[in-house]
């Protein structure tokens, strides 16, 4: 089974790692309601895609 030569660097270990972070979500406005969506995506809270309504949103008791 092959070994390393040498040590890898922290450095160079943490240069292999720079694409792993996670980052946040991309949220846009809805034009309809104003809560904050997922882009190119139907608004869960109102139901609006692109102006149109795609479906029926029942009101939450709250």
């Amino acid at each position: 089974m092959p070994l390393p030569k040498r040590k890898t660097s922290k450095c160079r270990r943490d240069k292999r790692r720079t694409h792993d972070a996670l980052r946040a979500p991309n949220l846009v406005p809805c034009p309809n309601c104003a809560e904050k969506i997922l882009p190119h995506r139907m608004c869960p809270h109102c139901g609006y895609y692109k102006g149109r309504a795609i479906k029926e949103v029942e009101e939450r008791k709250t």
